[in-house]
């Protein structure tokens, strides 16, 4: 969907004026907020409901722009942007002494991002500045692939929703740390491990010593309805002692139906770990209305293609409250 002039007129005067407007990426919708203003920043964690030291992702219309937030930028974080950005990319660098505490969540370090989607890149471009943009969801809940899904989270804590139809890729940007001379992926997403490699050569996992992400927090996506994975061979099995328990069930799958109950939601899935990913969230908000005790999601195949789609539901499975993260599209 392509941006229309006077929506991105409105959304400008309104971050303008220290208000928050949710708006499309590639992955998710974002709620945004100029980032160099302090109070429309803590706005953002009054709508979410998200505690005020977690790190949001910056935005802007390119990475010349994006390189002012940055003490430095080293030669691995340049070759990154040069090869994903625009794109579903997050990098993590040193923070320039300028940059505001309420983004960085008192790290040392700044995450930033160049999104493809036309109706962002518009908005960035025509605002200027950065734009601190979480998910526009409330904190730890699924993230928002559509407008509507935004206007149901947030309802009037957003004063404008730009619509810029489905998100192309559905599942949050993968988030690189380029510091202290390593390469470190914080959180899987659509460009691969082995993607990131043939630009940077070697690609670490997480240590303690890493910057807080979502990728290592134990428990984030939820629905409002547990959620447990199964795999193939016990899916059935499942579902026959959820029943036999008396409880409505709800089932994530790439197999179709295979119960006849009016007991039982099923939402079959596709077999392309693109086109899962990209139906993944609007699959458990619509099953998460089901009025189902329980969600069984089916565990997707092993492999790279499928690494962030089985991180996000690891973690919409997880017991307990979303742990610290870096929360953005």
């Amino acid at each position: 969907m392509l941006p229309d002039a006077r929506r991105i007129e409105e959304a400008v005067a309104l971050l303008n004026a220290g208000e928050l407007v949710a708006f499309p990426t590639e992955t998710v919708y974002g709620l945004g907020a100029d980032a160099e203003n302090a109070f429309a920043v803590a706005r953002i964690f009054a709508a979410k409901g998200r505690p005020a030291s977690h790190p949001l992702i910056v935005h802007f219309s390119n990475f010349a722009a994006a390189r002012a937030w940055a003490a430095r930028v080293p030669p691995a974080a340049e070759r990154l942007a040069e090869a994903f950005w625009p794109g579903p990319l997050t990098l993590v660098l040193p923070k320039a002494a300028a940059v505001p505490a309420a983004v960085t969540g008192g790290q040392d370090s700044v995450a930033l991002r160049a999104p493809a989607h036309p109706v962002a890149r518009a908005l960035l471009a025509a605002f200027g500045r950065g734009i601190a943009a979480p998910s526009a969801n409330r904190y730890g809940r699924i993230s928002p692939t559509c407008a509507a899904d935004v206007r149901e989270e947030l309802g009037d804590r957003v004063a404008l929703v730009l619509d810029g139809g489905d998100c192309e890729v559905g599942l949050e940007s993968t988030i690189v740390a380029c510091l202290g001379g390593r390469v470190t992926l914080l959180r899987p997403g659509a460009i691969s491990r082995s993607q990131l490699e043939d630009v940077v050569g070697q690609v670490d996992d997480p240590d303690t010593g890493a910057p807080r992400a979502p990728g290592r927090a134990r428990s984030h996506y939820a629905p409002g309805t547990p959620l447990a994975l199964v795999d193939a061979n016990g899916l059935a099995r499942a579902v026959d002692a959820a029943l036999a328990r008396g409880e409505r069930v709800a089932v994530l799958a790439r197999a179709a139906g295979f119960v006849e109950s009016d007991r039982v939601t099923w939402r079959r899935m596709p077999e392309a770990p693109a086109a899962y990913a990209r139906a993944l969230y609007a699959a458990l908000r619509a099953l998460d209305a089901a009025g189902a005790d329980r969600i069984l999601a089916e565990t997707v195949p092993p492999g790279e293609a499928w690494a962030a789609i089985a991180d996000r539901l690891a973690r919409a499975s997880a017991p307990g409250a979303a742990e610290d993260g870096l929360s953005g599209p």
